[in-house]
């Protein structure tokens, strides 16, 4: 390789590094305009007494941190992805969770109560698996997405059989969101996912155990 092109992908790889952390500071600490309509828009409010409020909350405190996360997973992942085509995917659906995290904070924000302290921290420990996942090969970034997904969904399944039956607009937002991250477990398993092997199945269950019960509480 010769020092101009040497020269040219140094500078490309800053670049890029420069715009993540430009993308993550934006998520973490600003409010962006979604691309979609919030799915609670039409949606009435339900009588919520204040014990209901703070179930609510505390759930839709974890699908956020849940979205930052997956924010910086997207971005790792994207970067890394060898086939340009399916970089363009995961940074389109990447903005699909771009979406569901404004949703989650404007959510918060009608039930008056804060994110998670922690989102910058669940933001770093993402965006390095993500890098991680990445770098192993496409087939194996895919899979790593696939599973991340297929455990969302689950998740957000098992929001909706306890959230409180008042809370119609938090079950509208969560209702869409589910769809959208069954949506990206198929386009990667179209793309060509591999199956993870199940410790590592089993160690993302757990990692995914420890932000949602520290997520709740801060």
């Amino acid at each position: 390789m010769s020092a101009n092109n040497q020269a040219l992908r140094s500078y490309d790889l800053s670049d890029q590094w420069i715009g993540h952390v430009d993308i993550a500071l934006k998520n973490i600490f600003l409010r962006h305009e979604t691309q979609r309509d919030y799915p609670a828009k039409d949606v009435d409010e339900g009588v919520l007494s204040e014990q209901h409020k703070q179930q609510s909350a505390a759930l839709m405190r974890v699908n956020h941190a849940g979205e930052m996360a997956a924010q910086a997973l997207y971005q790792g992942q994207s970067m890394m992805a060898r086939d340009d085509s399916i970089a363009c995917k995961l940074q389109a659906a990447s903005m699909e969770e771009s979406d569901h995290l404004n949703w989650c904070r404007s959510r918060l924000d009608e039930l008056g109560e804060p994110t998670s302290k922690l989102d910058p921290f669940w933001y770093a420990g993402s965006f390095v698996m993500g890098v991680t996942a990445g770098a192993v090969g496409d087939r194996w970034n895919l899979g790593f997405l696939a599973e991340t997904e297929h455990q969302v969904v689950r998740h957000l399944e098992s929001h909706l059989q306890t959230l409180p039956e008042q809370d119609a607009r938090s079950r509208a937002i969560v209702t869409q969101m589910c769809e959208d991250e069954q949506g990206h477990a198929d386009l990667a398993e179209h793309l060509g996912a591999a199956e993870l092997p199940k410790p590592i199945q089993g160690l993302m269950k757990l990692t995914s155990k420890v932000m949602t019960t520290l997520a709740k509480r801060f």
